[in-house]
């Protein structure tokens, strides 16, 4: 088959996603499977159809008590004034808990209430009524009771029930087989040893384990190279042995995107692309009455995709609803910019500061892994709506446990890798704490605290003025408010360069005159301020410099941009060069500060936060890394 009969683009449609989700669901109508399997391996498996008990629970009258079963009608007369004796074997029997209530006994005596006056003889001082302390028949369970409907997902619990039951064997929803296709060119395997244009496929593993958590059995396909034959091959023999097919890449518009042609020649396309960002371009078809979902390669939207129309076909084979995310009013830390027409999905950051709780997007690229694996929740921002301002509320749905967000402390400001050592320890110490950090720059971090929206934020600005860190900015910034600024880090700042310098940078001047090319920090970092002192102490013009607009928001960030260029240059510190195995050369050694509000640094939090700064192993896992030096036995500056 000639290729080029695919290199036509095509357009994209703006299908809104509530419209392609029902028209695959329309068209999905396999008929239900069943299997027989052990009880004991039932565990979240669907009941596919009612299940009712073989035996009752207990199925004989059984002793609640370890003490003596007795007559009750006999036991009346017994009181304090009138102790009442009885006799082995003629007046009771000595039971455990478990053991059937032999005839003709028809109550149990406690052995605490219980007088042993020798070892045929006891004494009690109280009457016992008709069935005290005795299990009936089917007190649990009755027999011929139902025990669980049709669509019942199994729980742990659930399988002693069944087991009590005498239910060894049960029927169950066959699991929807899915199976899962990534192709493309540039695709190895994880082990593969890497080169320029290789990426590791792993969106088929993420894919895989999302559908056994929904209930699926995924059958991860090798790799698929750009091929139309090698696609239709694949597509057709998925569509004979599974139930649903997931096919990953080759989904937009490109020359090379293949497999919305394939699908319209051998099967039916029922949309491409749908209103939303990210996972736009989607494709949802049939072929051979089986669906197909073709979604994107960048992971964050096939992930989101994959959550779209994936889960709800086995939800629906499954015959069980949808799952729905727990959902939280939030005050937003920053802008979120939409357009109108097609719905926005953030990723955010969440903490609780002051009573509420605060939230801040990450990065709303599709191809960011992390950013979906960082995130606490999603603003689903509507098609009809052109976003939010700082301030507003709006409702999240959450990623991750509510008490798990209530007890993070909320981090804003300047990047620094050690924030992510001091979460792991606070973590290690406190289970149930972590650090959220938005990397937001010093300046916006000292507004976050002034703003009520963060619980700490890390700052290191220099004043040009008095060669002072922080103080002055923390004085016209916060004043009003009753802050703490903590001394934490002293760390170096300098250039950090390729391998080698090959330009050989060693001051601001070589990077203008050796058209260095310039990787930025944002408005408002302490290195873009202290950037931009330097081009001022140099009397150089910040458009003299190739790149100054060019703004990453973390020192790795910048240390990653620079790695990937021969004349790139950026300013950072030591440890994100070190980081990327590239040169450094000192400028400054600067003061790295913590900002919190005196509240919440005399809280339980904020002094747990301060003494994990002063343990020892947080000091040596600081040092380690290079470049840095724990602050000793710090108090806080003096702000007045």
């Amino acid at each position: 088959m000639d290729q080029k009969h695919y290199k036509r683009k095509i357009y994209l449609e703006d299908k809104p996603r509530s419209e392609a989700k029902r028209e695959i669901l329309e068209n999905f109508q396999l008929p239900l499977e069943k299997e027989m399997i052990p009880t004991s391996d039932a565990l979240g498996r669907v009941t596919a159809e009612p299940i009712f008990a073989n035996v009752s629970m207990p199925h004989y009258h059984a002793s609640a008590m370890d003490g003596i079963a007795v007559i009750a009608e006999k036991t009346y007369t017994a009181h304090e004034q009138n102790p009442l004796r009885l006799k082995l074997g003629k007046d009771f029997s000595i039971v455990d808990t478990g053991n059937a209530i032999p005839a003709p006994y028809n109550a149990v005596i406690m052995i605490e209430h219980v007088d042993m006056i020798d070892e045929e003889t006891i004494e009690i001082i109280e009457p016992a009524t008709p069935w005290q302390h005795i299990r009936p028949i089917g007190e649990d369970i009755v027999q011929e009771e139902m025990l669980f409907p049709q669509g019942h997902i199994l729980r742990p619990a659930d399988l002693g029930v069944l087991l009590a039951s005498q239910q060894l064997h049960i029927p169950v929803i066959k699991k929807p087989v899915v199976t899962i296709i990534p192709t493309g060119n540039e695709l190895v395997e994880a082990d593969t040893q890497l080169s320029s244009g290789n990426i590791i496929e792993f969106n088929g593993t993420v894919f895989a384990n999302f559908v056994k958590e929904w209930g699926g059995e995924p059958r991860l396909n090798r790799i698929v190279k750009d091929d139309p034959e090698k696609i239709k091959s694949v597509l057709l023999e998925a569509a004979e042995t599974s139930d649903i097919i997931v096919i990953n890449a080759g989904s937009s518009a490109g020359s090379k995107d293949y497999t919305v042609h394939i699908i319209a020649e051998i099967g039916t396309v029922f949309t491409h692309g749908v209103a939303a960002r990210p996972g736009k371009p989607v494709i949802l078809g049939e072929i051979n009455e089986k669906i197909v979902v073709g979604v994107p390669g960048y992971p964050v939207s096939a992930y989101l995709a994959l959550e779209w129309f994936v889960r709800p076909l086995i939800c629906k084979y499954l015959q069980i609803p949808e799952p729905k995310r727990q959902t939280v009013t939030v005050k937003l830390g920053r802008r979120i910019v939409s357009s109108m027409g097609a719905e926005d999905f953030v990723r955010m950051n969440i903490g609780y500061v002051n009573g509420q709780f605060v939230a801040n997007p990450l990065t709303r690229a599709a191809g960011v892994t992390m950013s979906y694996v960082r995130a606490d929740g999603l603003l689903v921002v509507p098609a009809n709506v052109i976003g939010y301002e700082q301030g507003e509320f709006a409702e999240v749905e959450l990623l991750r446990p509510l008490e798990e967000i209530k007890n993070a402390i909320m981090f804003s400001g300047s990047h620094d890798l050690t924030i992510d050592l001091l979460s792991s320890q606070l973590k290690r110490v406190r289970a149930d704490m972590k650090i959220v950090s938005s990397h937001v720059g010093s300046m916006a971090g000292i507004m976050a605290i002034r703003k009520g929206e963060a619980h700490v934020a890390g700052i290191h600005l220099l004043d040009p003025n008095t060669k002072q860190y922080n103080i002055s900015y923390v004085k016209k910034i916060a004043a009003g408010l009753d802050v703490v600024l903590y001394p934490f880090l002293k760390r170096k700042q300098g250039w950090i360069l390729p391998k080698g310098n090959p330009l050989g940078i060693e001051t601001v001047a070589d990077i203008v005159e050796k058209k260095a090319i310039f990787v930025n920090r944002q408005k408002g970092a302490g290195t873009r301020i202290l950037l931009d002192m330097l081009l001022e102490e140099n009397g150089i013009s910040s458009e003299e410099m190739i790149g100054y607009d060019r703004e990453m928001f973390s020192h790795l960030a910048v240390a990653a941009e620079v790695n990937g260029d021969s004349h790139g240059a950026g300013l950072g510190i030591f440890p994100a060069a070190k980081a990327m195995n590239l040169d450094f050369v000192p400028v400054a050694d600067e003061e790295y500060d913590l900002l919190m509000t005196r509240s919440f640094y005399e809280s339980e939090s904020g002094k747990l936060l301060i003494e994990i700064i002063q343990s020892p192993i947080f000091k040596q896992q600081v040092e380690k890394i290079g470049g840095y030096e724990v602050v000793e036995n710090a108090e806080p500056k003096k702000l007045v």
